[in-house]
């Protein structure tokens, strides 16, 4: 098996990407899903370990919706949920799998729970995709769990092998929904109360209307003030963000 350690990625999780975290009313019945699927898989896992049975059952899901609504912090989230119950997991993202060669997925189907982001940068990589494929097999063979994410529809996503297209319809497929504004607004205060910050309503609506109203942005922002925080030994206050992010 190849080990996690000599993989040439960034697979350090955010420590604050978890189902917890992840607010959205819309989207309540996939996190049930991801959560089921999970904890079938350590269940799956135990009775294996105590039975020696292959344990038949559904492993693989496929998840897909537009930039912005969430989709690697619920995979994030997914290997978060894994360790709590036990399970191995490696989350990793095609965005830089796509630079390097496909023996990094060679040994995977050792891990309970392997989480595979944006595949829509597989689209035009005939090798890749097949190696994806083999690794689904694989995965599904060892009874381990496979979630894939992706920007469009699985018939939307233009991949060259029917065979992964089909592959990837086989198990859950769920659009994740946009995030409301509301629910940026309520994720943004409760990341920010996560790192110890109370920030009043007014504060967070000055930054949602004057940077940006995508999350991930503006949680790059909010690390960015949280470090000016603590180094000036200041409250985040709509003065403090002018000064610290060169507002007017």
């Amino acid at each position: 098996m190849k080990q996690i350690s000599q993989l040439p990625l960034a697979v350090q999780l955010p420590d604050d990407e978890t189902f917890a975290s992840y607010i959205s009313e819309q989207n309540q019945h996939i996190i049930v899903q991801l959560k089921t699927l999970v904890a079938a898989n350590a269940k799956t896992q135990k009775l294996k370990s105590v039975k020696k049975i292959k344990v038949s059952s559904n492993k693989a899901c496929y998840l897909f919706g537009q930039l912005g609504c969430g989709k690697s912090h619920l995979l994030h989230a997914c290997c978060v949920y894994a360790s709590e119950l036990s399970l191995s997991s490696l989350c990793l993202s095609f965005s830089e799998l796509q630079h390097l060669s496909v023996e990094v997925l060679d040994g995977l189907e050792q891990i309970d729970v392997v989480c595979l982001d944006d595949i829509q940068f597989m689209a035009g990589n005939t090798q890749w995709q097949q190696a994806v494929f083999d690794l689904f097999n694989r995965m599904i063979e060892q009874d381990r769990c496979l979630i894939i994410s992706g920007s469009q529809a699985v018939s939307h996503l233009g991949l060259s092998l029917p065979d992964l297209e089909s592959r990837l319809s086989w198990g859950v497929v769920a659009q994740i929904k946009p995030l409301s504004d509301d629910d940026k607004m309520i994720a943004f205060q409760f990341r920010a109360k996560q790192r110890g910050l109370l920030l009043q309503d007014e504060t967070v609506k000055f930054l949602f209307n004057r940077l940006s109203r995508d999350l991930g942005d503006l949680l790059v922002y909010l690390d960015q003030l949280d470090k000016a925080s603590i180094q000036e030994q200041r409250k985040i206050t709509i003065p403090f963000i002018k000064e610290v992010l060169a507002l007017n």
